[in-house]
């Protein structure tokens, strides 16, 4: 539980900088929007991730961040199709944030499944 609660700080700072970065590259208040919704979206999801990975530490690492991956990527997908027809977000700002906070917060990761 620590390394979760670690992981989620973590992550959350990470997000929060990547997200405030991503804000020079899609300045416009749909976008900003399309941000914040992303970003709400992968930390719930990495913290899913994360805590499945994490209890497959003791049988297969692997397998456990694999199956973390393979909800990353079903999300991506599903937030592709939904994002901009339900939604009603910029497709661009949306998916590429949605990627980028999933790839910052990745790399916590393996430093956390470590031990």
């Amino acid at each position: 539980m620590k390394k979760l609660g670690i992981y989620a700080i973590a992550s959350a700072a990470l997000i929060a900088g990547a997200g405030w970065l991503l804000t020079f590259a899609f300045p416009t208040a749909s976008d900003r929007h399309a941000l914040i919704v992303s970003a709400v979206m992968g930390y719930a999801v990495q913290l899913i991730a994360f805590a499945i990975a994490r209890a497959w530490t003791v049988t297969n690492v692997v397998a456990g961040w694999g199956m973390g991956m393979l909800i990353r990527f079903i999300v991506l997908a599903i937030y592709a199709f939904l994002s901009s027809r339900v939604l009603g977000l910029p497709v661009a700002a949306a998916l590429v944030s949605l990627a980028a906070f999933f790839f910052v917060s990745t790399l916590l990761e393996p430093v956390l499944l470590k031990s």
